[in-house]
């Protein structure tokens, strides 16, 4: 060299690659990676530089452009055994497995007991091996097993889209979604325009019946990669299934119910996979349901809401509504201390001890049935009923009959004047009515005479006697004097 023109350029690469590896090794790799830079710059045909910010770049997780160094470092020197094994190391990152096998082969070639490359090899087959029982699984629907495959390949294949998308969609099949969002966007924070992470994303809250959001993410999809079946599916799905629920609720609010059962009857038929929509549809299908007096198809919708979301609190509201129209107390009971226990509020718990109320009076003596007459009947027909009972079954009138008919007809006198005691005293009817009763045990009428009410009713002596002449056998007519 003549003198003056200070080192040349290869010296100077040199010198640089020395820094960056003075940087490597303090784990500055972005630094390392200016200063490999600068060597390559100098030097572009040396190939351990190119393996040098392969390596860099690898531990920046940026494994595209590291591949890229590595595939340019082979391509100057085939015997670079480093260069070899980094570029498989990158394949097998980004889930290229068999791309990942030739080069760790090759590495073999050049150096048969690299114990490394034969780490290595056995990696990239058993990421093969998960990519294969994660396919069969997926075809049969046993999400739980791909997402299990998927975690396993991707301990080594690390920066994987293909892979994570896969597991993403799984758990938002599996109604994981928080995971399933979090591992969709974290993708879509490295590759924004991934199309699948788009459906995934779109896909959780479609699922989760936030219908005009996840449209959004389908069309982005779908813009991102137009020939994406799955979001196009999934967008024609949301779409149609909105369009279909909004229509019935809105028969419902106008009063056309059988238009509003048949529409959500519809709705039901479009994605069963869609389970929180189809819960709310069930319930929806149940209100209209008990509006149209059909309880039981009413409850058995309901049932079928709560059996895709068992954290549903309107369904069990619903259907416990429907058991206390068909008087079926215990089941209204068991429905509403479910939701209590769920969520403790004051409505809640008025609703329960309601419920408990109607069942205990439910148990005790219905004295409206007693008398025969309905639960909203006036004073008068209250006295006219027990005119006609009382005097159905007194005792006298039954003389002549079996100790059995007697027995079972002075019981019935009893209950007769029990109910009218209760039912023709404005207070205490007001008591039984609210079960008030039922609080304080003053529904005992152990101190009460049927005979003493039937007198004081009909007015005993002083010629108002009453009589009871038998007229052939069974035959009675009365006189009243």
């Amino acid at each position: 060299l003549s003198s003056g023109h200070g080192p040349g350029p290869a010296v100077e690469a040199e010198s640089f690659k020395e820094q960056g590896n003075a940087y490597y090794i303090k784990k500055d790799y972005s630094e390392a990676f200016e200063y490999y830079t600068k060597a390559i710059d100098m030097c572009p045909k040396n190939a351990s530089y190119y393996g040098n910010r392969a390596a860099t770049l690898m531990m920046l997780s940026r494994h595209r452009d590291a591949l890229e160094d590595a595939q340019q470092a082979v391509r100057l020197d085939d015997t670079f055994m480093k260069g070899h094994l980094r570029e498989g190391k990158c394949h097998l990152s980004l889930g290229n497995a068999m791309a990942a096998r030739r080069c760790f082969r090759k590495v073999l070639e050049l150096e048969p007991d690299n114990s490394q490359a034969q780490q290595e090899v056995k990696n990239a087959d058993s990421v093969l091996e998960y990519e294969k029982m994660a396919e069969i699984g997926f075809e049969k629907r046993d999400f739980r097993m791909v997402v299990f495959c998927m975690d396993r390949a991707l301990e080594s294949a690390s920066a994987c889209h293909r892979f994570k998308v896969l597991k993403a969609e799984c758990l938002a099949m599996l109604g994981r979604y928080p995971e399933a969002q979090s591992v969709a966007s974290d993708i879509l924070r490295m590759d924004s325009t991934n199309g699948d992470a788009l459906y995934v994303r779109g896909l959780c809250l479609y699922y989760e019946d936030c219908i005009d959001k996840a449209v959004q993410f389908f069309v982005q999809a779908l813009r991102m990669a137009p020939d994406h079946e799955k979001a196009r599916l999934a967008c024609r799905n949301a779409k149609a299934l909105k369009a279909k629920k909004e229509d019935g609720n809105k028969a419902f609010k106008e009063g056309n119910f059988d238009e509003a059962y048949q529409l959500y009857s519809e709705a039901l038929t479009i994605d069963p996979n869609n389970i929180k929509t189809n819960a709310k549809l069930f319930c929806n299908r149940g209100t209209v349901g008990s509006k149209l007096k059909k309880l039981d198809q009413a409850i058995e919708d309901c049932t079928k809401a709560i059996k895709l979301d068992e954290t549903y609190i309107k369904a069990y509201l619903r259907r416990a509504q429907c058991y206390m129209d068909k008087e079926e107390y215990e089941e209204a009971v068991r429905d509403y201390e479910k939701v209590y226990q769920t969520e403790k509020t004051k409505e809640h718990k008025h609703l329960l001890k309601n419920a408990q109320l109607e069942l205990k009076k439910s148990k005790r003596k219905d004295y409206y049935k007693v008398l025969g007459v309905d639960k909203n009947a006036t004073e008068d027909e209250i006295k006219k009923a027990y005119r006609k009972r009382a005097l159905m079954h007194h005792p006298d009138r039954h003389s002549s009959a079996s100790a059995e008919v007697q027995k079972e007809e002075e019981k019935k006198f009893k209950e007769v004047g029990e109910a009218f005691t209760v039912l023709s005293d404005p207070k205490k009817k007001s008591r039984y009515d609210s079960g008030q009763d039922l609080e304080d045990d003053a529904g005992n009428m152990g101190d009460f005479d049927a005979n003493n009410i039937f007198k004081a009713f009909f007015g005993g002596g002083g010629g108002q006697g009453y009589t009871f002449e038998a007229s052939g056998p069974g035959n009675f007519f009365f006189q009243f004097g």
